[in-house]
C-alpha cells in the first residue's frame, strides 16, 4: 500500500511538470508582455517576438490561433505583473509604517517609473491606443483597468467613498503618461505635485 501511495504521489508530481510546449508558450508570452509595454501594440511583431525568444517564426500556429490572442495574453501577463509588483512593494512599504494609500500612491507616482516601461504599468502604458484594437483586446484592456481601479480602491481608508478608484486610478495614470511624454524636470515636477495632490486628499480623518 504504501509503496502504491508513493507511486501515485511521484506520478502526480510528474503530471504536474510543465511540459516543453507549455514553457515555450509561456516564454513568447513574457517576451511578449514586455514588447507590448516597451513598443505599444504595434511592438508585437509575431517574426521578432518568436525571434526573441528563441523559437522559430513557423512555430507561433502551434500555441495560438492569431497575432491578437497572443496580445489578449500578453496583456493578462503584464496586468497581472503589475497588480503583483505593486502590491509586493505596498506590503514592503506598509512594514515600515504609513497606510496603504499612502503607500500605493508613492509607488505607483515614484520618479524610477518614468523610464521602466517593459516592465511598469501596462494600463499607463497602453491607454492611448487600446480603443484602436479588435473587440477581444479591447476586453482585456478593460480588465486591466478594472483591476487598476479594484487595487486602489482596497488602499483607500475605509472612510472613502469607493468610486473615488476611479477618479485616482485616473489622476494616477495620465500623471505617469504626461510625466514619460515631457521627461526630465518638468516630468518628475509632474509626478510630484501629484503626488502631493492626492496624499492630501485622505490626509485628515473626517470628523463625525
Amino acid at each position: 500500500m504504501t509503496k502504491l501511495y508513493g507511486l501515485c504521489n511521484m506520478m502526480v508530481i510528474m503530471s504536474s511538470s510543465p511540459t516543453r510546449k507549455e514553457l515555450s508558450h509561456a516564454r513568447i508570452v513574457d517576451v511578449a508582455s514586455k514588447a507590448i509595454r516597451r513598443a505599444g501594440y504595434s511592438g508585437i511583431g509575431v517574426a521578432d517576438i518568436m525571434k526573441e525568444a528563441g523559437l522559430t517564426h513557423g512555430g507561433f500556429y502551434a500555441h495560438f490561433e492569431s497575432r491578437d490572442a497572443l496580445v489578449v495574453e500578453a496583456l493578462a501577463r503584464a496586468g497581472k505583473e503589475n497588480i503583483e509588483s505593486l502590491t509586493e512593494v505596498i506590503e514592503r512599504r506598509l512594514a515600515k509604517g504609513g497606510t496603504r494609500y499612502q503607500a500605493l500612491v508613492e509607488t505607483y507616482l515614484h520618479q524610477a517609473h518614468m523610464k521602466r516601461v517593459e516592465d511598469g504599468c501596462v494600463v499607463a502604458a497602453l491607454s492611448s491606443e487600446m480603443t484602436r484594437q479588435d473587440e477581444a483586446v479591447r476586453v482585456e484592456a478593460r480588465h486591466r483597468v478594472d483591476a487598476m481601479i479594484a487595487l486602489v480602491q482596497t488602499a483607500l481608508p475605509e472612510y472613502a467613498d469607493k468610486n473615488e478608484a476611479s477618479v485616482i486610478t485616473a489622476t494616477m495614470v495620465g500623471a505617469l503618461q504626461l510625466a514619460r511624454t515631457l521627461g526630465g524636470k518638468a516630468g518628475h515636477a509632474i509626478l510630484a505635485h501629484t503626488r502631493q495632490a492626492l496624499l492630501e486628499r485622505y490626509q485628515h480623518t473626517p470628523q463625525h
